[in-house]
Formats: structure tokens, C-alpha cells, sequence
């Protein structure tokens, strides 16, 4: 929906589960010497500065990485992550929060390529400026779409070097999102089924949001399933009470990564206290498990 900004949101604790996952999968693929291709459905504005306007009047970057910034103690994969967010914050005070494109244009190589597609007309021309500011060569690397994600996703399947990720974290206003994500990861894995499929949900009491997970899990045998929750489920079913992140052919490391990390990571960025009534903090779901 065009009336979304992911400003308001910038740093938070999704974020902070969505880009230490995103990390760890590009690390991953940086293993092997052959290129990939990066595309992000709902690219965003590609980096936010968090002392002013919408990001400093909510703030919740705040009780994201807010909490982990002088922290001296970090899990690795968190240390990573809160390293890629102090290059745009070399000064060392935290002003600025790089987006998905950002990060992950900072852990591409120069062979690698990115195509990023964002539908608000705003946010695309603050992309191309966040993008072009970022590096010297972006239009070689980087293409740039005002197109919706979701349809166009298939005209770029399968990229020429048939490695990559594919992350899809629309914003769920509107609740088609959910039918979207399933359909658009179904079609993906019919073009490049051995490519990487990365969605991040939020955590809700809406129907649609409580069955994504399984619908993903029919699409393909390889999965991983993490889900950090930060407070209760509201009584009244509203409001976000964590987040989540489905992958499709994920790297083999990450569950053992995630099992290390996100116990601490629940801990720290937890506002309410947890574990009674069902609700589990954090956890970590793969096939044939």
C-alpha cells in the first residue's frame, strides 16, 4: 500500500531479525566464488536517518537496535550485524539505519548484482539517492524499479548466474499480502527452484498471518521457520507482538546459527517478560526436523 513507509518502523525489532538473517545468508553465499543476484520485492528507501522526522517521532529503533548499540557482550551474528550498521554511522553515535538494500550492497561482491523494485514514488527516489551515495559504480550493480514486486518478480527468474536471493517483506497493510507472498514464492520456486526464498512476516492474531508459515512449507522441501516474539499476543488481538522469517533453501548453517543467537536476542529485546501462557520467545523450525 502506497500510504506505507518503513520509516516509521526503521531499526526495530524486526529489522533487527530480518538483516541479521540477511547477513547470514549473503555471508553464505559469498563462500563460493560464482556470482549471485540479489532481488528485493518491496525495496524500501534503502537507508533512514533516525533523529529525524517519522523515525525519531515513533522511535522504535529505539527498543531494536537501540538495545544492542552499546551493548559489549553480542553473539556473533549479532556482532555482524550491528557492525554493518556502524559503517553508516562512522562518527559512532547512531543517526542513520541502513535498509536491506544497503546491507546488502555492502556484502556483495563486484561481480555480484542487485534489482531492487519499490512502488511508492517517494521511497524510489530516495533508493536511487541512498543507492548512487553508497557506491561509485551502482548503475553497473544495481537496477532500479518502481514496479510492483509481487508481479514483476518473475520477469527476472531465473537470473543468468542461477544463484541468488530472493526477499519478499512486503508491508501486510493490506491482508491480499499474505495470498501474494504464497503465490509469488510458488511461482518463484516453478522458474528457480534452487534459488533462495527469504519472507518476513509479522507477528499478529490474524488468521491470515497465523497460517502463512504452513502454506510455505508445502512449496518445497528445504525450509527454516524462526519467529522472535518481543511481548504477549494483545488480548484483543491487535498489534505486531513479534516477527518472523521463512526461508526456502537456506544456507545448512543457519539453524545452528539462529539456535545460538536468538535466545540471547529474545532477551535483550524483550519488553514484556515471556513463557507463561504458551508464548514462546524465540524459535527455530526446520524440514524434516
Amino acid at each position: 500500500m502506497l500510504s506505507y513507509r518503513h520509516v516509521f518502523h526503521a531499526g526495530n525489532h524486526a529489522d533487527v531479525l530480518k538483516h541479521c538473517v540477511l547477513l547470514a545468508v549473503l555471508d553464505y553465499l559469498n563462500q563460493k566464488d560464482k556470482p549471485y543476484w540479489i532481488i528485493d520485492t518491496h525495496a524500501g528507501a534503502g537507508g533512514y536517518v533516525l533523529t529525524a522526522g517519522r523515525s525519531k517521532t515513533h522511535a522504535e529503533w529505539q527498543d531494536g537496535i537501540g538495545r544492542l548499540w552499546q551493548r559489549d557482550d553480542l553473539p556473533p551474528l549479532i556482532a555482524r550485524y550491528v557492525a554493518a550498521v556502524r559503517a553508516d554511522n562512522p562518527e559512532g553515535k547512531l543517526r542513520r539505519y541502513p535498509g536491506s538494500p544497503l546491507f546488502a550492497l555492502r556484502t556483495m561482491r563486484p561481480a555480484d548484482r542487485m534489482r531492487l523494485f519499490e512502488l511508492h514514488p517517494a521511497d524510489v527516489k530516495l533508493l536511487a539517492q541512498n543507492i548512487a551515495a553508497a557506491t561509485p559504480d551502482a548503475r553497473k550493480r544495481v537496477q532500479i524499479r518502481q514496479e510492483d514486486g509481487f508481479a514483476a518478480l518473475k520477469t527476472l527468474l531465473p537470473p543468468p548466474p542461477r544463484r541468488g536471493l530472493v526477499l519478499i517483506d512486503p508491508s501486510y497493510e493490506d491482508k491480499r499480502d499474505y495470498a501474494r507472498v504464497v503465490a509469488a514464492v510458488k511461482e518463484g520456486l516453478q522458474r528457480f527452484a534452487t534459488g533462495t526464498f527469504m519472507v518476513w512476516y509479522p507477528l499478529l492474531q490474524k488468521n491470515e498471518c497465523l497460517t502463512l508459515a504452513g502454506k510455505l512449507k508445502k512449496l518445497a522441501p528445504d525450509w527454516l521457520h524462526a519467529t522472535l516474539t518481543i511481548k504477549a499476543p494483545s488480548s484483543e488481538g491487535l498489534g505486531m507482538h513479534g516477527s518472523a522469517i521463512f526461508l526456502i533453501n537456506p544456507p545448512w548453517t543457519l539453524a545452528a546459527q539462529l539456535k545460538e543467537t536468538l535466545p540471547w536476542l529474545a532477551d535483550v529485546l524483550a519488553v514484556e517478560k515471556l513463557g507463561a501462557g504458551g508464548t514462546a520467545p524465540w524459535a527455530v523450525e526446520i524440514s524434516g526436523s
